[in-house]
């Protein structure tokens, strides 16, 4: 029942933010408390899945292993501190939302949430696509909230080329299922696939494959097919950026890794080898155009684009670089958020994201500027911050698996775009203060939102703890081939 719980909570949530009432504050706190229990009920499904159980809700549709609860709980984390951050977003000092807008937000806020944590839930693969293909359409109005030119066209944009995307990744689905079929396997899940591999054919599976990966690679903004990413970015409120983000580097790859125990064998070197190669066109093409950006939403985009690619190329890598993968995997679901709310902070005291219009932002507000370097420092994979370590895993388990070229350009690539972000975000920390004017108040949401979202990149920064470390290994030993 746990699991139907988690998809109705923010369905009740966001009907009971359309609720007509004169306290305009409760959407928000409605959209929190249904958060926050999100997070306990996903907690708990992690906390089974960790014994080596399957939480099922509905055999064959609705269930939950070790990796699909690891990417349930991030999500649900992710979607608790960005409503935190929505309630301080929604009374804004510039431009306060009537009550109306503020129903609204929340209401679609609730309902891109339950899209993306069905994403983990389905264990139907056609199922999963309905998933995938909802973020899309939920999101959509989010994106488009402000109303403004730019962010109408950024949404045009992000539904024609992911709809593109799903189209050709439905096309992958059905001739998955035709390959299954075919194998005389009956169950279109995960596990059912993983089971009929050996007996599905060949030149279906890769046909499959290659259509699943350009398709869905789409919607999660890799290298040669990002081009809506940093417009979206640049346009969408920021908690919505901040889930957006989780969606791009944690449920999408997370269904993209999903499909590699359907090669055995020599065919699963070829599902690997495509991986690695769009992961490394991904992450070096994002630390490329890192180098010129303008705009700080830009900036945490590549920086999006960039670890898409690094956790689809320690899948592709697979051995002991394939817990890097899942290990990269969260901790990039845990700094993003915390980045994009400090961008938000960036906002409320410059007035701007624009990167040549900010300086000295210590001067101004020295928990934004802090906020602003730590998300930078955290982004880039510096220690002492929890990306260092999952990076770290990553170039490791490529270098004992004798994969040398790989881990040298991923090793580039990551310190290209180390020095780019941190070029850019101390020149907007240090100096002089290009603002001028009365000082806003620092909201407690943002602070609260902020707090949250940092205390796990710092701990596990620190040490991994041996829970973690266990579901971790859990979650990539299902991606074992």
């Amino acid at each position: 029942m746990v699991l139907w719980f988690l998809l109705a909570l923010p369905l009740i949530a966001s009907a009971l933010s359309l609720w007509p009432s004169e306290r305009r504050s409760l959407p928000g706190v409605v959209t929190v408390l249904a958060t926050g229990a999100q997070v306990v009920l996903a907690l708990a499904v992690v906390g089974r899945c960790a014994s080596g159980v399957m939480v099922t809700a509905l055999s064959g549709w609705v269930s939950c292993d070790a990796f699909g609860a690891l990417v349930l709980a991030l999500c649900s984390l992710a979607g608790f501190t960005a409503a935190i951050f929505s309630i301080g977003f929604t009374r804004r000092a510039t431009q306060p939302m009537e009550a109306a807008r503020v129903r609204r937000y929340f209401a679609r806020f609730n309902l891109f949430l339950v899209s993306v944590l069905a994403v983990p839930l389905m264990a139907n693969v056609a199922l999963v696509w309905i998933a995938v293909a909802l973020t899309t359409l939920l999101s959509l109005f989010l994106v488009s909230f402000e109303r403004s030119a730019q962010a109408l066209e950024a949404a045009w944009k992000y539904a024609v080329l992911t709809s593109m995307g799903a189209a050709l990744a439905l096309f992958g689905v059905l001739v998955l299922y035709w390959a299954m079929r075919r194998g005389g396997s009956e169950e279109f899940t995960w596990s059912g696939l993983a089971a009929a591999a050996g007996v599905m054919p060949p030149v279906l599976v890769k046909t499959a494959f290659l259509f699943m990966l350009v398709g869905y690679g789409t919607k999660a903004a890799l290298v040669p097919f990002h081009a809506w990413l940093p417009d979206v970015y640049s346009q969408a409120p920021m908690p919505i950026c901040a889930l957006l983000s989780v969606v791009e580097t944690t449920a999408l790859p997370y269904v993209l890794v999903r499909l590699l125990p359907i090669f055995p064998g020599e065919a699963s070197d070829g599902a690997g080898t495509w991986l690695v190669i769009f992961g490394l066109l991904s992450t070096g093409g994002a630390a490329l155009l890192l180098v010129q950006v303008k705009d700080l939403k830009r900036l945490f985009a590549y920086s999006t684009i960039e670890n898409a690619g690094m956790i689809l190329t320690a899948a592709g890598l697979g051995g002991a670089a394939g817990y890097g993968s899942v290990y990269q995997l969260m901790t990039h679901a845990l700094v993003k958020p915390f980045c994009f709310f400090a961008a938000g902070a960036v906002l409320l005291f410059a007035g701007t994201t624009e990167i040549a219009a900010v300086q000295g932002l210590g001067r101004r507000s020295p928990m934004a500027g802090a906020a602003l370097l730590a998300g930078a420092l955290a982004a880039t994979g510096a220690p002492p911050f929890a990306l260092f370590l999952s990076e770290l895993s990553i170039l490791r388990g490529g270098a004992m698996d004798h994969r040398l070229l790989v881990v040298a350009l991923l090793t580039l690539f990551i310190v290209a775009a180390f020095c780019a972000v941190t070029y850019h975000v101390t020149r907007m920390v240090f100096g002089k203060a290009s603002a001028t004017g009365p000082v806003p108040a620092f909201p407690s949401s943002y602070a609260l939102a902020l707090g949250v979202a940092f205390l796990p990149v710092a701990a596990l920064g620190v040490s991994l703890p041996s829970p973690i470390e266990h579901l971790l290994r859990l979650a990539a030993s299902t991606l074992a081939r």
